[in-house]
């Protein structure tokens, strides 16, 4: 089991480190890879000279042995006045077609890091939006995503989230339904929002998705709540959890999801694999 899961650290949770620096930590450590979220502290993808900045960090991780997924839920690259907008399901055309402007950048990014996948979400829609609308705006912008990877042969990890439009596994499977379930369209599987909002185990949620399962995410977390915990702070148990994972075939990253912890990163980074790696084993 040990061997066979491969464990990954999201930058989101080194907000305060030069994304190098992060790197070569995080590879010190003994982490097999890296969720890089796409944001202005680490690799901007409005940036001059992005893809000098992009070619020199292949040779990083190549050089340090670390896989990469490409995150893109920074929450303010797009609107500094406001979180995690504009997304895939706002009034304006506009503002969703700078969403999909930015997940095709990241495929793009993607493509030339060689990364396990692209994930993202869809953000969330104003009170006044009927959910047929919603969903058609979606698969809208998804559709045009969809049509970006493929041709650069990169794989998508649609993430439910909690208080977005779509929240749940249920919902995704509609999303995807809609999209005619085609090839390279997965989920990432956060194992936090699982226990947050899902009605079932946490390990069912895994072996429900397994057959498009292409990134997963990793932290504890309370029926209800959504909030972001270190490991042993929640409910999760968490070997029946890496069981899961491993009987679905998934052998992608497994990756701290802890956006809120930068202040703490290098000390949360290392509690953080030591806590999975004794929880492997006992799976």
């Amino acid at each position: 089991m040990t061997d066979m899961t491969r464990f990954g650290y999201g930058t989101n949770g080194f907000a305060d480190h030069r994304i190098e620096d992060a790197l070569a930590i995080l590879a010190d450590l003994g982490y097999d890879g890296v969720a890089l979220t796409l944001d202005h502290q680490h690799l901007d993808p409005y940036a001059a000279g992005l893809a000098a900045r992009v070619s020199a960090l292949a040779r990083l991780l190549d050089r340090l042995g670390l896989d990469v997924v490409i995150e893109t839920g920074a929450r303010y690259l797009l609107d500094p006045w406001r979180k995690h907008q504009p997304t895939l399901v706002s009034a304006e055309p506009e503002g969703r077609a700078a969403r999909v402007d930015l997940l095709t950048r990241a495929v793009r990014i993607a493509a030339d890091l060689g990364a396990q996948a692209v994930s993202f979400w869809s953000g969330t829609a104003s009170g006044d939006c009927d959910s047929a609308t919603v969903l058609d705006r979606l698969a809208a912008g998804c559709q045009t995503v969809l049509a970006a990877a493929q041709d650069a042969g990169v794989v998508l990890g649609f993430e439910p989230e909690p208080g977005m439009a779509i929240d749940t596994l249920d919902r995704f499977a509609e999303l995807r339904d809609v999209l005619g379930r085609p090839d390279g369209f997965g989920v990432t599987l956060d194992i936090g929002h699982c226990r947050c909002v899902e009605p079932v185990r946490v390990a069912d949620c895994v072996a429900g998705v397994a057959d498009f399962l292409v990134n997963v995410q990793i932290d504890d977390m309370r029926r209800g709540v959504h909030e972001h915990l270190e490991f042993g702070q929640g409910e999760i148990d968490f070997p029946p959890v890496l069981r899961a994972v491993s009987e679905a075939g998934y052998t992608g990253l497994v990756s701290v999801e802890l956006p809120r912890h930068s202040h703490a990163a290098v000390r949360v980074a290392a509690e953080s694999l030591t806590f999975l790696r004794k929880a492997a084993e006992s799976a």
